[in-house]
């Protein structure tokens, strides 16, 4: 009996033993399941971030083959060259450089007509002393004096004024006609650029890939004489050539001869290279000449479209003016209208999901480039709006789906509230 007992006592050890064995596997199998679970999630997790940086790589890739073929607006160059030529006047100021003069006060005319007399009556007298006595003498003219000078510099100021406001309303004109052409090139980008992605996508951007075109050449340009080496090398060619020589051959070859030939060998190569020389030089003459008349026809047909730009810039700043004019009163109609109307307990729409992207893009983009206009902003965030994945898009239209729900419960009511009254 006690043997018996004995072991049944180890037996329920043995099996307690086991038991705890068997939790305790169990435990360290749920820790290696969570440990795995973990890594499982780490690895996704990851495999999502390196598709999302190859998309973006990708995205990059595109854009940097992107080749616009936008012509700039002339407008554009054409101020860019007076603001060039006027800093050049600036430059020169002092050295006969040309600058509009504001016209002399009637005091100032008087005094150069009578500064010389002055000076001569008193040869000693330094610089105060003249202008004192000839202030003095100003203050005693009388009215009818001092008339035909008055007259004068009320004459120049008009004209200076009426040369001034021509020239300012002229650039006002040129910069509207510019920003409209900035308008149609930002467009024409968009267009283009939107053209590229969909033939990027689709693989065309492969097909119509080119390689860069070198810089044509000028055809008309002379070309470089060759030196006298070169002459005995052209001359010897055609027989290394029938030899089989291979290019190298033949440039260490002819350049072994050339070393070893005594100055008189040279001399009918050297002559003819004096002469092919001369005549390089010759019609250099002739092109560089040819060039100047070109430049100075270039400049004049330049000059021709300048004047009708500015004419078609003043014409669109008259229309502008007018139709600005017409705006400006069908506003007052309308805003005069709308405070007689007005509810000031109507809900305001708030903005939508673009909006609330486009306020975010604007300052980004205005850090970035402090010199954007306003049409190339607007260009720019249309493009990034439409690069957006669904996914993005879909964070933005949730930011602005509270403020529209809102609303849309707040113009219920108000509408409720409205039938209520009516």
């Amino acid at each position: 009996m006690a043997t018996a007992a004995v072991e049944s006592k180890r037996g329920s050890a043995r099996g307690r033993k086991a038991l705890v064995a068997v939790l305790d596997n169990e435990e360290m199998v749920r820790e290696r399941d969570e440990v795995i679970r973990k890594k499982e999630e780490e690895i996704e997790t990851r495999d999502k971030e390196q598709e999302r940086l190859q998309a973006e790589l990708r995205k990059a890739q595109r854009a940097k083959e992107f080749k616009p073929t936008v012509s700039f607006p002339l407008v554009k160059s054409l101020l860019e060259k007076e603001q060039e030529a006027d800093d050049k006047g600036k430059k020169k100021k002092g050295k006969g450089g040309h600058e509009r003069k504001k016209p002399c006060p009637a005091y100032v005319l008087w005094l150069k007509d009578q500064w010389t007399e002055v000076k001569k009556e008193n040869p000693e007298a330094d610089f105060k002393e003249v202008s004192n006595t000839l202030g003095a003498k100003w203050k005693a003219l009388g009215a009818e004096e001092k008339q035909p000078y008055e007259d004068r510099y009320r004459q120049e100021k008009e004209a200076y004024l009426q040369v001034v406001g021509q020239e300012k309303r002229e650039a006002e004109a040129m910069k509207l006609l510019e920003e409209q052409q900035m308008q149609w090139t930002a467009k024409e980008l968009l267009d283009q650029y939107l053209k590229f992605r969909q033939e990027a996508e689709e693989g065309d951007c492969k097909k119509g890939r080119k390689k860069k075109s070198k810089k044509d050449k000028d055809p008309s340009k002379p070309k470089q004489p060759m030196s006298a080496y070169f002459v005995y090398s052209q001359e010897r060619r055609a027989t290394l050539v029938a030899e089989k020589k291979n290019v190298p051959e033949i440039g260490k070859i002819t350049g072994e001869e050339w070393k070893n030939m005594t100055e008189g060998q040279r001399a009918p190569y050297e002559e003819v290279a004096r002469k092919q020389k001369e005549e390089y030089h010759k019609q250099m003459e002739v092109y560089k000449q040819k060039k100047a008349e070109e430049a100075a026809s270039l400049e004049k047909e330049e000059q021709e479209h300048k004047k009708i730009m500015k004419h078609e810039a003043l014409q669109l700043l008259k229309k502008k003016e007018k139709a600005d004019n017409i705006i400006k009163k069908t506003k007052e109609k309308r805003q005069k209208k709308k405070q007689e109307n007005a509810d000031p307990n109507r809900p305001k729409r708030p903005a939508s999901s673009f909006l609330l992207f486009s306020k975010e893009e604007r300052k980004q983009l205005i850090e970035e480039r402090p010199g954007i206009n306003n049409s190339t902003l607007n260009a720019l965030i249309t493009v990034k709006w439409k690069e957006l994945s669904g996914e993005e898009r879909q964070a933005w239209n949730a930011k602005a789906a509270p403020a529209m729900a809102a609303y849309k419960k707040e113009m219920e009511e108000y509408t409720k509230a409205q039938s209520s009254s009516a």
